[in-house]
């Protein structure tokens, strides 16, 4: 069972998103790095990018597969977690807090309407 967190907002491509005032701090939830197995790089994208909800945020490789991270608000980064680049395992051991990807401030809270609450995100999981 994936751990999912009560103050995160969810998308159902697994990206999480948590909103202090006009930024969003976001991630891949516990589920995806679980799907994804061993994660071995991370491609992350450019401080000052502006990004529209639903573009490639970035990637994510693990020993399976690449998945892309969609950004799941519209606005521009503000910062990125360059420990990833050396440390991307930090997706794997701690999705939540230590291995998020990037934090977009964002053009609309509205764009947070769309995204799903912890109890849409556990029916999606199946949980």
């Amino acid at each position: 069972m994936s751990v999912v967190l009560p103050d995160l907002k969810y998308t159902k491509e697994h990206e999480w998103v948590k909103v202090e005032d006009k930024l969003a701090r976001i991630g891949i939830t516990d589920h995806a790095q679980t799907e994804l197995t061993e994660i071995v790089f991370v491609e992350l994208p450019a401080s000052g990018k502006d990004v529209k909800m639903g573009d490639v945020l970035g990637n994510v490789e693990s020993v399976k597969t690449v998945s892309e991270v969609f950004s799941p608000v519209s606005g521009v980064v503000k910062e990125t977690n360059g420990k990833l680049i050396d440390s991307p395992e930090l997706l794997n051991k701690d999705p939540y807090g230590q291995g998020w990807i990037a934090v977009i401030e964002m053009s609309s809270s509205s764009d947070l309407s769309g995204l799903m609450s912890v109890d849409d995100y556990k029916k999606l999981l199946g949980e």
